[in-house]
């Protein structure tokens, strides 16, 4: 019977919801770990060896809504989605559209924009994100456009609520239209 209390103890150590939450992981460390290529304008890309656009725009203003630093990791295609899944990001924010694939691997914000094919006219094929591409390919034969949300473990209810109710602000008070405007020359 002396047992017994031992493994009540024990027990939310071995439930899968005894993991830390990423929202509390992040308020730890005072930074959001932000993944992101900077290799497309105008979303996100380098200009005087500074990282700039519109999504490294919108990352700062996602950290400073969750009360945090923003933290830049430029990477690959490769070892994005992949260090988003394995913790080594919080998030990428990427241009990244929605697919069901997408949804299998990860959790997702809500959208924050649905960009159309001509802001990737003038991009060269081979830079343009490959999720992006079969999506605006999908858009032409099926009509609605890709929507870009910014992908992190699944699991993390929390941080879903976090960064939704930041993006709804920044919403909600225009600064996202202003930078849609800004960057992409477009009302959201």
């Amino acid at each position: 019977m002396r047992l017994l209390p031992g493994l009540i103890c024990l027990l939310p150590l071995l439930s899968p919801l005894a993991h830390a939450e990423l929202i509390d992981d992040v308020n730890d460390r005072g930074e959001l770990r932000i993944a992101l290529e900077a290799n497309t304008a105008p979303f996100n890309f380098k200009e005087d060896g500074k990282l700039t656009g519109f999504e490294v725009e919108l990352g700062q203003m996602l950290a400073g809504e969750l009360d945090v630093r923003a933290d830049f990791v430029v990477t690959d295609a490769a070892d994005m989605l992949t260090g988003v899944e394995s913790g080594k990001y919080d998030v990428a924010i990427n241009h990244i559209a929605m697919t069901p694939e997408l949804a299998e691997r990860f959790d997702t914000s809500a959208t924050y924009i649905q960009p159309d094919a001509q802001m990737f006219a003038s991009q060269d094929d081979a830079q343009r994100p490959m999720v992006l591409t079969q999506s605006f390919q999908a858009q032409e034969k099926h009509g609605p456009a890709p929507s870009l949300v910014i992908p992190f473990q699944k699991g993390n209810p929390a941080f879903k609520a976090s960064l939704d109710n930041a993006l709804t602000r920044i919403k909600d008070d225009g600064r996202l239209e202003q930078l849609s405007q800004k960057w992409l020359g477009k009302q959201e």
